[in-house]
């Protein structure tokens, strides 16, 4: 080869990757903060937030040919806390590097289990951990071991115990609305990251005073957005998707593959009642396969299935709910990987990576034509809030009109986030408008103001 070809032939090669890099959700599903956003909390006792300095989402992604680097300090763009079961941790900015694959490759051997902290992130730099607390039963003096108020658990937490505590569980009086928690200041969710109110039961009261939202909300008419990669770099989604496994069959509800096992006892462990009821342990479930329906996930809470985002198919894990859309064990990722987990923190990037510029279009690609919004209550009183039904990869100005067309307030949905609200307190009965526009698309909702 000529060095001329030799030349010509490297030229593609990097055009091919550079194209293929634009193009893979591992570098451009993150929600890299451009314009500034800070993380908000609130603490208890006050329904108005506070603002922080440190900056909230992804603050940069670079690639490599075969890594993406994200930068983040772990804080997201929706409220934070408070934490009303004694936790007397706040969000705290981590200023963590992740490293991911590009290429996710299925392990062949033995599954590697998850464990304690981070084993994915969310794509606005939040952690993933799995369904455990760190807290477990000791089976030498039968009471509770590690956590809080708890007995050090020989060797760690849950190291020679049988029966391992359900964080979603055990610690949801200490989640706020979007159901998240700090770990010495690291804000993470176990579970699906979208808000208690959202759900069609809600099992707790704590958005009633301090009101917040989730990453997404949960729509079962359209497959869900791209939430997220665990840590052997496989993509994690919302609660919905394709039917079947090759994007047809319209849209279901992805159900998890463990169930409770059937026991009023369990052995050499605490018994089964209203203290420890089933489901408080991870070892009270068991994973059940359903072969014929492609809805049921495996053990590893996943699929190899097509997606919007990789329409010729991936393995993709995805957040489990019930039919209340309250979550369902394993929740998100677990309790293994079904790839090699390579994923690791770094305090530095030594090899050469180029920089990832977003492109923002307001709304996900695949939902421009099912742009929407959601304004309730209608009549409304005292407030009004405005929900939008997808991700946002910008800030969104939403504008509140009387019906003559006259401009009364503005309010913003964060890049990450889903709602905005207008206090209507100080307004005339009568009608008005919400007006809001993205990805060259304009939405108008018409509200009702009744005292």
């Amino acid at each position: 080869m000529t060095q001329q070809k030799k030349i010509l032939f490297a030229t593609l090669l990097i055009s091919a990757f550079a194209a293929n890099a634009q193009t893979n959700p591992a570098i451009t599903a993150w929600l890299q903060n451009t314009t500034g956003i800070k993380g908000r909390h609130y603490v208890s006792g006050n329904s108005t937030p506070i603002n922080d300095n440190d900056s909230a989402n992804v603050l940069s992604v670079q690639y490599s040919g075969t890594s993406v680097y994200v930068r983040t300090n772990g804080v997201p763009s929706y409220i934070t806390g408070p934490f009303l079961d004694g936790n007397p941790s706040v969000t705290t900015a981590q200023n963590a590097i992740f490293k991911l694959p590009l290429n996710p490759t299925k392990n062949t051997g033995t599954p590697t289990a998850t464990a304690g902290g981070n084993i994915g992130q969310f794509i606005n730099g939040v952690a993933l951990f799995d369904y455990r607390d760190g807290v477990a039963w000791n089976n030498n003096t039968n009471a509770l071991c590690g956590g809080p108020g708890n007995a050090p658990c020989p060797g760690g937490p849950g190291a020679t115990m049988a029966w391992n505590r359900d964080a979603v569980l055990a610690e949801r009086s200490g989640f706020d609305c979007a159901k998240g928690h700090p770990a010495m200041g690291n804000y993470h969710h176990h579970q699906n990251p979208s808000a208690f109110k959202l759900d069609k039961v809600v099992l707790t009261t704590i958005c009633n005073t301090y009101d917040a939202d989730g990453l997404y909300v949960i729509d079962s008419t359209k497959h869900s957005p791209l939430i997220g990669f665990a840590y052997d770099g496989f993509p994690i989604y919302g609660a919905y998707a394709y039917t079947n496994t090759d994007g047809t069959g319209g849209i279901s509800r992805m159900k998890s593959g463990y169930q409770l096992k059937s026991m009023t006892t369990r052995t050499n462990g605490p018994a089964v009642n209203t203290t420890y009821p089933l489901g408080y342990f991870r070892e009270d479930y068991e994973y059940i396969a359903h072969p014929a329906d492609p809805r049921y996930l495996d053990e590893h809470n996943g699929r190899i299935c097509n997606t919007p985002e990789y329409p010729n198919g991936i393995y993709c894990y995805f957040a489990t709910v019930d039919q209340q859309w309250n979550s369902a064990y394993p929740y998100v990722v677990g309790p293994t990987y079904y790839g090699t987990k390579v994923a690791t923190k770094v305090t530095s990037i030594t090899e050469t990576v180029t920089a990832y510029t977003p492109s923002t279009t307001g709304i996900s690609a695949n939902e421009k034509d099912k742009f929407d919004i959601g304004v309730f209550p209608n009549p409304a009183n005292e407030f009004i809030a405005v929900q939008l039904n997808d991700l946002t990869k910008e800030n969104l100005a939403v504008v509140l009109y009387d019906i003559t067309g006259k401009e009364i307030q503005q309010q913003t949905i964060y890049q990450g986030s889903t709602i905005a609200y207008f206090d209507i307190r100080t307004l005339y009965n009568g009608e008005y408008l919400v007006k809001l526009t993205a990805a060259s698309q304009t939405v108008t909702k018409r509200i009702s103001i009744m005292r």
